[in-house]
């Protein structure tokens, strides 16, 4: 690595060895994480280091040790959190402590953090608000971020239930007939919903709670008619939804409610010809009082390195690509099928 510029220079305190030996990894595998990343050099004598680099990039260095090492003393760091912390939303936050809201969620297992600054509008947004969106790519923590609030809730008993729902459309592929009672037929379509309960409160918990109506699952369907009062109720996938059950689900909500809808404007499933719910929704209640819009990047993606890449790249081929496509897009009011 060839670095001209001058060595920026701090110390970490207090020393303790068993703490450096977890903030370095094995083999130093967590600094050298952190030299790729940002395109630094890390050398080190004890707790006195010396980075190499762009300026800005040896600063943002330092906060990332520096938080690190607070990690250090009651957490056994891994590669995964490293990486957490090195995704550009969280380089952000290091560099901009006073956008941190320093927002949790509490739940059975443990507090939930939000990273990034849009995370952290994004949470402050449903605790604020009655009805909420957010928008953005997958692995953004839309979904993740809804249920911790809606278990939050539940746990300071703001709330009487949590509805689990979700549009049951198959991503261009024919299931057939599903066996089963409602449930099993559409909790393989809530399993990310399921996933992130199990996380926050246990299997046996949500069991439960699922027994006593206290967590409740239903297709979008079946919400038509109902009014939802002391609830929290989570819409997942909503890209999915015509725009009349779009109208159909925010008219369900009921007084001491709370409603979060998630999904991602790219990754319609609907027949081909029909509008989304979701890209309609969002010019129509623009600028209404009461309902909150979070919209998600690229850079908020919190999975591995690659996914925030592909969702790039997605995004550069789309924009490339809609100046010389003048056909209308397959879920556009005015495509028609090809003859």
């Amino acid at each position: 690595m060839n670095i001209t510029s001058t060595p920026h220079r701090f110390t970490l305190e207090p020393f303790e060895a068993k703490r450096f030996a977890n903030l370095s990894g094995q083999f130093d595998e967590h600094l050298r994480l952190i030299e790729s990343r940002l395109g630094i050099e890390i050398r080190n004598r004890g707790n006195q280091f010396e980075l190499l680099g762009e300026p800005g990039q040896t600063v943002s260095g330092e906060n990332l040790l520096r938080r690190l090492y607070r990690e250090t003393d009651a957490t056994e760091l891994s590669p995964d959190m490293v990486h957490l912390f090195l995704q550009e939303s969280g380089i952000e936050e290091l560099n901009n402590p006073s956008a941190n809201l320093n927002i949790a969620l509490r739940t059975r297992k443990g507090m939930i953090r939000p990273r990034g600054a849009n995370q952290q509008l994004y949470v402050k947004a449903i605790l604020d608000h009655d009805i909420n969106f957010g928008i953005g790519p997958a692995g953004t923590g839309k979904t993740y971020l809804a249920v911790a609030a809606a278990v939050d809730a539940l746990e300071r008993e703001q709330i009487r239930r949590i509805l689990l729902v979700r549009p049951a459309v198959e991503a261009g592929e024919k299931l057939g007939f599903l066996p089963g009672d409602l449930s099993q037929k559409i909790d393989p379509y809530l399993r990310p919903l399921y996933d992130a309960l199990y996380e926050m409160l246990g299997f046996e918990q949500v069991a439960k709670l699922i027994e006593k109506q206290v967590i409740e699952v239903a297709p979008l369907a079946y919400m038509r008619g109902r009014t939802l009062n002391n609830s929290f109720i989570i819409l997942d996938e909503s890209q999915n939804t015509t725009m009349e059950q779009m109208k159909m689900f925010l008219t369900r909500i009921g007084f001491g409610s709370t409603a979060v809808i998630t999904g991602d404007i790219t990754q319609v499933d609907l027949p081909r010809g029909t509008k989304s719910g979701l890209t309609h929704v969002i010019d129509v209640l623009k600028g209404v009082p009461g309902i909150s819009f979070t919209h998600f990047k690229p850079k908020d993606v919190v999975r591995h390195p690659l996914v925030q890449r592909i969702v790039e790249a997605y995004e550069r081929f789309d924009a490339e690509r809609q100046p010389f496509d003048r056909r209308p897009a397959d879920n556009d009011p005015g495509a028609r099928s090809e003859p």
